[in-house]
């Protein structure tokens, strides 16, 4: 037996996880916890928000995030991974970052705009 606290609504349900044989949840108010429970259980995933340096830009550092969750075995191979990148300015919101990190599928994007330094 596994307890977790959800996150998938603001109730913070304790949720109680038996997964010998079919996952049994219990201590759920609502449905988002079975839900979150399974997928924690079966396969954990989180979103990742970072950020890189930026050369020539107005700013030094570009804040950055996963387009979408990653497994959560990948964090650190996906932390390294953008850790080596440096950036160019200029940068626009949405723009990729880091294509496929660590095999994963998943782009890292900015998440906001960065203008070049001007030389003045």
């Amino acid at each position: 037996m596994n307890t977790i606290t959800c996150i998938g609504c603001p109730m913070g349900c304790q949720l109680e996880i038996e997964n010998a044989g079919p996952i049994k949840i219990s201590g759920h108010q609502c449905k988002i916890g079975v839900e979150y429970g399974k997928e924690e259980t079966v396969n954990p995933t989180r979103n990742i928000a970072t950020s890189v340096k930026v050369d020539g830009g107005d700013i030094p550092m570009l804040s950055v995030k996963t387009s979408r969750p990653i497994p959560k075995s990948k964090i650190f191979d996906c932390v390294r991974a953008v850790q080596a990148i440096r950036m160019q300015a200029p940068i626009n919101i949405g723009d990729v970052v880091l294509s496929n990190v660590a095999n994963t599928g998943v782009d890292f994007v900015a998440t906001r705009n960065i203008l070049t330094l001007s030389k003045t």
